[in-house]
């Protein structure tokens, strides 16, 4: 059987997971085992483009060299590395973590035992980058911080890695879950749009009554661990990771809600668990006469008639894309062209596939990553209008105005596609005068000379309708007018 080629991988590995999920924690500081190369990669050039984060400060490479790879082994390497960390102090106040990578891993570096030998606390991590993708690796490195760092630690009086060592109020001491507070897991770094969506997903809890015990990793200490047990509710802000985590400290869990309707049904669940069902309801319906009255405004006017006509096409992380599914066509009524998910279902298109459905026929929108921003160029698709709302790709979203999920997403989401449908109406206004009086040669397309008026054969008129069957809807008339003068022109 021939292998399958995989066009364009849109994830990362186990390794890029443990990274970004570890070094969101300043009392971390992580060893990879790994050439220097593989290092600058994940800790200096993607994050540059996409977190909007310079360098990843607390991760060092063990500087993999031929030596190593030759048959010696990395255990010299790593060691070497950790005695210059140590004696810089750059571990002072950090409890070091080895991490694999798939260079150490295809050699078969074992650092359990090395570790029992480096600085007391030190713990190797085996990323399972040949095999893992970092939706799958980001779910188990939680796992493991929480067995290793969390319940290994509670009541352990260890110089400050007790539940009981961190805290001076003796009520953050308990180890049973505290009324009212609530875990947002999952944010790290290299995740699309989280700022915006942490942001939003406070709010909503907030508004439904609870106190944001711990937000886990991406606003915690590693000493902090323990902590996640005094929560009486966990909410998994990405549905692809985290909620192995969650299953593990045992409370109630929610998913983060995307579109008007989940977001209702997730605040009247969560003041149910919390007890606070009344602040719950009075703040739904103060919601609804300020943050959604935009969406209703919008539905109300003339714009509302484009949403039925209006297809879009959605390739994101699993909870983006089922979130945009859910609200756009099945809250707003817009034709769903295609959706894939990061991880992807057996059913959905995989990247070459949505090329060539791409090439083919281009919906009027299409969320995505860079992957797809590709294909619309190489398809010529100016009428498609691209939304990012994936990674990879050149875009940082470290604004909280531009959250996705919840009732501001809801907006946030409305309102950047009505603007882009007055923008498409703009672009493609009627061009006869120009046309008639040859300006269109300007942009490259010839004068008129009086086209416009030719008579078309049946046959001619077909290759027409067919042509523009391929455009989204709106631009039709316009651009039709446009191709008509161009073939008579030419």
């Amino acid at each position: 059987m021939p292998p399958t080629i995989i066009r364009d991988l849109s994830d990362t590995s186990g390794y890029w997971a443990a990274v970004w999920t570890m070094c969101c924690m300043p009392d971390v500081h992580v060893i990879c085992d790994a050439p220097i190369g593989c290092f600058n990669l994940v800790a200096t050039a993607v994050p540059d483009y996409t977190d909007a984060i310079p360098h990843i400060e607390n991760i060092t490479p063990s500087v993999m060299t031929e030596q190593e790879v030759g048959g010696q082994g990395t255990a010299l390497a790593v060691r070497r590395t950790y005695e210059q960390l140590r004696d810089t102090g750059a571990l002072e106040g950090k409890r070091l973590i080895v991490v694999s990578t798939a260079e150490s891993e295809m050699i078969g570096s074992d650092l359990s035992d090395l570790v029992k030998q480096l600085g007391e606390g030190t713990t190797f991590y085996y990323s399972n980058s040949l095999a893992e993708d970092e939706w799958a690796g980001r779910d188990r490195v939680l796992r493991w911080l929480w067995e290793h760092y969390g319940a290994a630690a509670q009541g352990m009086e260890d110089g400050g890695w007790g539940i009981e060592n961190r805290h001076d109020d003796p009520s953050l001491n308990s180890q049973s879950p505290s009324p009212g507070m609530v875990n947002i897991i999952g944010p790290t770094y290299g995740c699309f749009n989280s700022p915006a969506d942490l942001d939003e997903l406070k709010r909503l809890i907030a508004g439904a009554g609870g106190t944001i015990n711990m937000v886990y990793p991406f606003e915690a200490e590693l000493a902090d661990t323990p902590r996640l047990a005094a929560a009486q509710v966990n909410v998994v802000l990405f549905k692809e990771f985290g909620q192995g985590l969650a299953a593990e400290l045992g409370q109630p869990t929610l998913l983060a809600p995307f579109g008007m309707r989940d977001t209702t049904t997730f605040i009247r669940e969560l003041g149910r668990l919390l007890g606070t069902s009344a602040q719950a309801e009075a703040f739904i319906a103060h919601e609804k006469r300020t943050t959604l009255r935009a969406v209703w405004d919008l539905w109300r006017g003339p714009q509302g008639d484009w949403f039925g006509t209006t297809d879009i096409g959605i390739v994101a992380a699993r909870a983006h894309a089922d979130g945009l599914k859910r609200f756009l066509g099945d809250e707003l009524g817009m034709p769903i062209a295609f959706i894939s998910g990061r991880p992807r279902r057996a059913d959905e298109p995989d990247n070459e596939a949505l090329r060539q459905q791409l090439h083919k026929k281009a919906p009027a929108f299409v969320f995505g990553s860079i992957n797809e921003k590709i294909y619309l160029s190489e398809a010529g698709a100016k009428y498609t209008s691209f939304i990012p709302a994936a990674f990879p790709g050149p875009v940082v979203r470290r604004a909280v105005g531009t959250p996705f999920l919840g009732y501001r997403g809801a907006v946030y989401i409305v309102q950047e596609i009505v603007n882009r449908l007055y923008e498409a109406l703009f672009n493609f206004l009627p061009v006869d005068s120009a046309y008639a009086k040859g300006a269109g040669a300007a942009a490259g397309a010839p004068a008129a000379n009086g086209a416009g008026n030719l008579p078309w054969q049946p046959a001619a008129k077909e290759l027409l309708d067919a042509a523009l069957e391929q455009l989204p809807f709106i631009p039709r008339i316009s651009a039709s007018r446009q191709l008509q003068m161009q073939v008579e022109a030419a």
